[in-house]
């Protein structure tokens, strides 16, 4: 590994004899000292301590580390005591390692159902079974809620002005039942939205939100595996206890239903209408579409068994050495939440995360033990965090966004880590988010020393930039650099990479399976580890903060934030 380059030595004396050299002294006296070197620390990384925190944290005793449970005791111990072991500084300016969230566990009545029927033939009525047809719950805070409303098709329920692109078109929607595709058009005709990556309008958190705003009693969105980018199972498991942020007005805002409705039903739902739905969902891909009534009432009823969950962001601090530049941070992030003890697949109830994200949080914690090797930190100073509830839709990382210990715009940048590479080495390191920011060559510099090539998203039509933590810092105006392992693995023929990512979703992601492998191979993931921390360190120790490019997406909201802050030149 070559080593960063070194800083300039300071060439005053404290015995300076003119008035200009004693002026120089009084600072020179007791210079700043250079940040070490990193080569220390990139030689502190090993497999065997990545494998050792993945068996601790997937195993049975942890019960898969959902959120409220004695799974995330277990789990926040852990990472706690990690941190005190290293001696890092507690991260909360209280002195603690904990930064809490309240959040609250939100289960439905799995017997509910989903009614629909003509609006002239009531008597017509189908009846859609929960999980395996559709799924549903609602984010309000409360025990009972009911739809009994009209369903409108809305196409991919987009408005994007930049595209010059209304889904909507001004229709009144208060208290309908919106159904919508699932991505955005660019994923079937690369010359919309600026091609098949997907973009936040493809989420579905942002259809939701759309929903909400538009008044919509609810919405359904079409399950469809390619634009989804992951199967109904995944899908299946927000049929159990939802968490959420704990919220004043109970989340009286958002609509009253929210799910998600199998393709196949989706298609008999239309021949109900009287349409076919290959041919709505070609006409939702035109900028003249308009939103079509179908003709069907829906009715759905849930009912919510509350409790509230105290949950825990575990967060450490080096401090760094520049008594100028420690109070600006570069932070890590990886979630240790999972799925706890679920429905039981091939005889197993625990959702075990071995990789999603036991591997990420081993991985937080061997960065830090490898930034407590440096003799002298680097300049800005480094916060270890590791967030809870990232599977229940990245709300760990939307708390510290929203309620930060330290201010984003003293914050340089962001590094998440979500599932390491076990597979092996390669030539190469995936860029998720990559074009957007200066910290494309800051990852470049890095991934050349180790002889390897930066890659954008492999898959961008399944919105990988959207589904991790470094999301919430980026809609927040922080640069982020969020990585994957490469897909161009050493000793292996072309396209295996991406055939094993395809089956590990396919098999393994969100399901008890993800448990450790008697065939994993941690030298790619050192070296992935090498590349973070050297990616952070080099950011710690620039003058200057990485800043988005022209265009980015989140530019605007950077620039914003630090003119509030009275912090631009």
């Amino acid at each position: 590994m070559t080593p960063s380059q070194p800083h300039a030595r300071r060439a005053v004396t404290c015995a300076a004899g003119t008035a200009l050299a004693l002026a120089l002294a009084v600072s020179a006296c007791s210079p700043v000292p250079d940040p070490s070197p990193p080569e220390v620390a990139l030689k502190s990384f090993s497999g065997p301590d990545l494998l050792a925190h993945i068996r601790t944290l997937s195993s049975d005793e942890y019960q898969g580390r959902l959120p409220g449970t004695v799974g995330e005791q277990k789990t926040v111990k852990y990472v706690e005591d990690q941190f005190r072991s290293l001696s890092l500084e507690p991260g909360n300016p209280d002195g603690t390692y904990v930064q809490k969230v309240s959040l609250i566990g939100i289960t439905p009545d799995p017997s509910m159902a989903l009614t629909l029927a003509p609006a002239d033939k009531p008597k017509k009525a189908v009846t859609l079974k929960f999980r395996d047809d559709f799924v549903a719950w609602t984010k309000r805070q409360v025990e009972d809620v009911s739809v009994d409303a009209d369903v409108v098709y809305v196409g991919y329920g987009i408005t994007a002005p930049e595209y010059q692109w209304d889904d909507y078109k001004g229709a009144d929607l208060k208290g309908k039942l919106l159904v919508v595709l699932v991505n955005d058009p660019g994923y079937e005709d690369e010359s919309l939205f600026g091609g098949k990556a997907m973009k936040y309008y493809g989420r579905w958190t942002y259809k939701y939100e759309k929903a909400a705003e538009l008044g919509a009693a609810g919405c359904l969105i079409v399950h469809d595996t390619g634009p989804a980018g992951y199967p109904w199972a995944v899908v299946a498991l927000k049929s159990g206890e939802q968490f959420d942020i704990s919220s004043p007005d109970k989340n009286a805002g958002r609509a009253a239903a929210e799910g998600w409705i199998t393709l196949e039903q989706a298609q008999n739902l239309f021949k109900m209408a009287g349409k076919d739905f290959a041919a709505m969902k070609q006409a939702a891909m035109s900028r003249d579409f308009q939103p079509v009534p179908l003709g069907v009432r829906a009715q759905i009823h849930i009912h919510n068994s509350l409790h509230p969950v105290q949950s825990t962001n575990v967060i450490a601090k080096l401090t760094g050495s520049d008594p100028k530049l420690r109070s600006e941070y570069v932070v890590y992030t990886a979630h240790w939440d999972h799925f706890g003890i679920g429905p039981a697949v091939n005889g197993d109830k625990i959702y075990h995360g071995a990789l999603d994200n036991a591997s990420g949080t081993g991985a937080l914690i061997e960065i830090a033990r490898a930034y407590k090797q440096l003799t002298v930190p680097p300049r800005r100073s480094i916060l270890f965090l590791s967030v809870t509830a990232e599977e229940q839709g990245l709300l760990g990382s939307q708390y510290y966004s929203e309620h930060p210990l330290y201010p984003l715009t003293d914050t340089a940048a962001e590094i998440n880590m979500d599932i390491i590479n076990a597979l092996g080495r390669t030539r190469d390191i995936i860029m998720i988010g990559r074009g957007s920011s200066t910290l494309d060559a800051v990852v470049d510099a890095a991934a050349q020393e180790q002889g390897r090539t930066v890659k954008p998203d492999q898959e961008p039509e399944k919105g990988f930039f959207y589904r991790s933590d470094h999301f919430n810092f980026v809609r927040q105006g922080v640069p982020a650099f969020d990585p994957e392992g490469g897909v161009d693995y050493i000793g292996r023929p072309e396209g295996w990479g991406l055939q094993q990512h395809e089956r590990y979703t396919r098999e393994d992601y969100h399901k008890p399976s993800d448990v450790i492998k008697p065939d994993w191979d941690f030298s790619g993931a050192v070296e992935d580890m090498q590349l973070y921390f050297l990616v952070g360190y080099r950011i710690a120790n620039n003058a200057k903060m990485p800043e988005w490019k022209p265009g980015a997406e989140f530019k605007a909201k950077r620039e914003a934030m630090l003119k509030a802050a009275g912090k631009t030149k």
